[in-house]
């Protein structure tokens, strides 16, 4: 592959950007976070304009058929913005309606899903599974009429208060049953969850006793587990590209500051530890750069190698965004522990995305069944 963007990727990639410098400084960021939701409906609106949230889908999806390369040239962009709200978790639910191929809710809800005048999230994570599809047992869909009932609880539900839909993953008789719900609907609770990044907010969703007509089943069994598991992909690289957009923010802001800051008369970033630091960090940003640019591209090619490389930069862009994250407070010394400064919002969301489909010990893991099984 080539590691150097499209000249119609290069002018993506500044459209994001002058975009996020009108409308997502960080006053506004800090301004939307306070907020319940940390939801803006006008941002929101202006994201959805863009056509960002379904960029990467087929254009009879209602999306823009453009591939994951360009996908996360947008969420690195972002990710420099430390963007709140949404987008992320309406665009891996849209991901996995489309990847379920449910042909309801791909003519209905998905459209609605790309031009934004609908907000999706994935409900999918537990306590005991994780993120392995295979052991999704909280949630259950039983058979009740024409349709079905959910029970059961999901954890860590990203955006949750502020969404029309969810996808929910539940086990029913044919294994994994992906679920499409509508937010309104009787018998579903939603609680805050306290986390670290105030920019995306968790929840605790509770199904009780949810009717569920079969029209919105959109997949079950073997199919289900596929598309789930390639919707997770697609978020990893989107997860991968915001930790590469957040460490390139923190290798900016780290040399301005070492080329302005004085200590004992000398500007700081003449003394040579310093300069050390600064180095790691654009070594670390770039080499996260090139793993999340080969995973996009992998995937989006359908390679023999596409799964591996998926977790090799999730696994390297998750410990990256921790390395990086700590330079850059070494480098601003004790203003880098301050609220006042923007460093933690991209620390905090660093952390949040580390985990964020699996951490690096997850991954690694995951990497080792590869190398085993292809032995």
């Amino acid at each position: 592959m080539d590691y150097e963007l499209s000249k119609p990727q290069k002018m993506l990639q500044q459209s994001v950007r002058e975009f996020c410098g009108r409308q997502c400084t960080a006053d506004h960021v800090r301004e939307i976070m306070e907020t319940e939701t940390a939801h803006h409906a006008e941002l929101w609106q202006g994201v959805a304009d863009q056509g960002w949230i379904g960029l990467h889908l087929p254009e009879e999806h209602g999306g823009l058929g453009l591939g994951l390369v360009d996908l996360a040239v947008v969420f690195e962009e972002v990710g420099r913005a430390c963007l709140p709200g949404p987008f992320l978790s309406s665009t891996w639910a849209a991901t996995l309606i489309s990847k379920t191929g449910h042909a309801a809710s791909v003519s209905s809800i998905l459209p609605e899903l790309c031009e934004g005048s609908k907000i999706g999230t994935v409900a999918c994570f537990e306590e005991e599974a994780g993120w392995v599809s295979g052991q999704y047992d909280a949630v259950k869909a039983e058979v009740s009429g024409d349709g079905l009932t959910l029970s059961g609880k999901k954890q860590l539900v990203a955006d949750a208060a502020v969404a029309d839909v969810f996808v929910v993953a539940a086990r029913g008789e044919q294994g994994l049953t992906l679920v499409l719900v509508e937010s309104s609907a009787n018998g579903i609770n939603i609680t805050p969850t306290e986390g670290l990044d105030a920019t995306r907010k968790l929840y605790e969703v509770t199904f009780d006793i949810v009717n569920v007509s079969a029209d919105n089943v959109m997949s079950t069994g073997a199919d289900a587990e596929r598309a789930l598991k390639e919707s997770q992909q697609v978020g990893m690289v989107a997860v991968c590209a915001e930790l590469v957009g957040s460490m390139q923010w923190m290798l900016e802001e780290s040399v301005e500051y070492a080329k302005t800051r004085k200590q004992f008369d000398k500007i700081i970033g003449s003394f040579q530890a310093i300069q050390h630091k600064c180095a790691d960090i654009l070594l670390t940003t770039e080499s996260s750069r090139s793993a999340m640019l080969y995973a996009a591209w992998a995937l989006s090619e359908g390679t023999d190698d596409a799964e591996r490389a998926v977790s090799i930069a999730k696994l390297f862009c998750s410990d990256a965004g921790q390395k990086v994250g700590g330079l850059a407070i070494q480098v601003h010394g004790g203003i880098g522990f301050t609220w006042e400064h923007d460093l933690h919002l991209f620390y905090k969301r660093n952390k949040s995305n580390e985990f964020l489909f699996g951490d690096a010990t997850f991954h690694r893991e995951l990497v080792a069944r590869l190398a085993l099984d292809a032995a």
